[in-house]
């Protein structure tokens, strides 16, 4: 599967703070990579070509973001950014020109729990001691998964 993710330039100790949050509650992910945002998810490798031109061709200058807060969406923990979201929808959107089921809501995940109350009750703790974080967007990366290998196949610094 391939994916495309903007990755965050963050202070130190907002990195930190999300990084401690993904281990604590999403380890499995956490060890395999880093707080991100997706702009493409799970697509299928023969869009390789596809992705790699489409990442050639964004225009996006690098942007501020700011999380100011977080969100729970099922059993998932989600910090949802205020000021970029314009931004990453945009990316999205090249990246994605067919539109998927869902609308696309850009965040980091933090957390994939067993129980709703669990993911409400986390939310209103890491919210209280960790927001508002900010950060920027300077490069996406193409990346493909296999089993639990995740390897880069292209990066791409904005406004470059």
């Amino acid at each position: 599967m391939l994916y495309v993710v903007a990755w965050p330039v963050l202070g130190e100790a907002d990195d930190t703070a999300l990084r401690r949050l993904r281990a604590q509650y999403h380890p499995g992910e956490a060890d395999l990579i880093g707080p991100h945002f997706t702009l493409v998810f799970g697509a299928s490798v023969e869009r390789e070509a596809e992705l790699r031109a489409a990442l050639e061709q964004v225009g996006q200058r690098p942007f501020w973001f700011m999380i100011d807060h977080i969100v729970r969406s099922d059993l998932h923990l989600h910090a949802e950014p205020s000021d970029g979201r314009a931004e990453l929808t945009a990316l999205y959107e090249t990246l994605n020109p067919m539109a998927g089921p869902e609308p696309f809501e850009p965040h980091i995940t933090l957390g994939l729990f067993r129980s709703a109350a669990e993911a409400e009750q986390v939310a209103r703790i890491v919210g209280r001691q960790n927001l508002p974080m900010t950060g920027r967007i300077e490069e996406l990366a193409l990346l493909r998964r296999t089993g639990e290998a995740l390897d880069t196949l292209a990066s791409v610094r904005l406004g470059a």
